[in-house]
């Protein structure tokens, strides 16, 4: 008589991915470089060059091209993170809802926010929320460039503006309105344009801003709405030099109220054709579409709309 043998399970490490494996390649695609992830992982750089290579070596595939400049994804790898993102945040969901201590978050908390908008407002947040939650690690990241979700390992965009993508979540934290603005010196020299058309005859501070028409400046005044062409001599892509060259007496400016309020108190700026506003300076909290979204997600927005709202406009 033939005994049946039971199949033999293979308990060898080299033949598993373990959640350390794509929690280690999520964040490694995240930044630019291995010399980047080392530094970030606090490994060295043979280390993580091995361990990738191991992982590769083990899915039978290339997941990152070692370019001089960066790393890429490759097509294999863009399939990989896809799928391990999500399994990762389910594990850390079934841990929250077995523990049944959603108070007590845990996992990482990726954040992204403009430079002068984050530095100011998002950082204190982001401080704040850590003191209330110790054991969630949390990651501020401040561009000038709306992010790939994929790509950055981004969690949550903080953006000024309802982002174009409609497979995002927005979430508005606050309404904050643009305004037209200049120095007393500016308007001393050159005086102020009674009408929206005559801002054509000014110079305008360019703010160069993604990849929007920055001199077309769309302005509302109830239910009217006019979108009118403007120049300038002087262009940047930070908003915090576009303040300063416009308190030097440049030229008139666009910007978001919360941002020159104080300077409007202090009579450093004077607001221009103050009844028009541009619309799209309200801020909000971008994430992508997810089944279940995690409750470092939810919480850190609640907690995030809850602050913002209670400064002082």
């Amino acid at each position: 008589m033939s005994l049946k043998r039971k199949p033999v399970l293979n308990k060898s490490r080299e033949s598993r991915t373990s959640t350390d494996d794509l929690a280690f390649f999520v964040r490694l695609a995240g930044l630019e470089s291995l010399t980047a992830a080392a530094r970030e992982l606090g490994l060295s750089l043979a280390a993580v060059s091995k361990r990738l290579s191991q992982l590769e070596q083990r899915l039978g595939v290339q997941l990152l091209r070692r370019t001089t400049r960066r790393l890429e994804l490759t097509p294999e790898g863009h399939r990989y993170l896809a799928g391990a993102r999500p399994l990762l945040d389910q594990l850390v969901a079934l841990e929250e809802a077995v523990s049944g201590e959603t108070a007590q978050l845990r996992g990482s908390l990726n954040i992204n926010a403009s430079f002068g908008f984050g530095r100011r407002h998002i950082a204190p947040c982001v401080s704040a929320f850590a003191a209330l939650h110790p054991q969630l690690a949390l990651s501020l990241h401040l561009s000038s460039q709306p992010l790939n979700f994929l790509d950055a390992h981004i969690d949550i965009d903080i953006r000024v503006g309802e982002p174009p993508d409609s497979r995002l979540v927005a979430r508005k934290l606050r309404t904050n309105p643009r305004i037209l603005c200049c120095s007393p010196a500016y308007a001393a020299r050159h005086g102020l344009p009674a009408t929206v058309s005559e801002l054509a005859e000014h110079n305008c501070i360019l703010l160069r801003q993604h990849d929007s028409d920055f001199t077309l400046w769309r302005l509302t005044r109830g239910e009217q709405s006019i979108s009118q062409k403007v120049r300038g001599s002087l262009m940047t892509n930070d908003g915090e030099v576009a303040m300063r060259l416009a308190m030097d007496g440049h030229g008139i400016l666009l910007r978001s109220w919360w941002d020159a309020q104080h300077s409007l108190a202090a009579g450093d700026l004077l607001p221009v054709l103050p009844e028009w506003q541009a619309p799209d300076g309200d801020i909000f909290a971008v994430w992508q579409a997810q089944r279940q979204l995690p409750a470092r997600v939810t919480t850190f927005v609640a907690f995030l709309q809850q602050t913002l709202q209670k400064v002082e406009a």
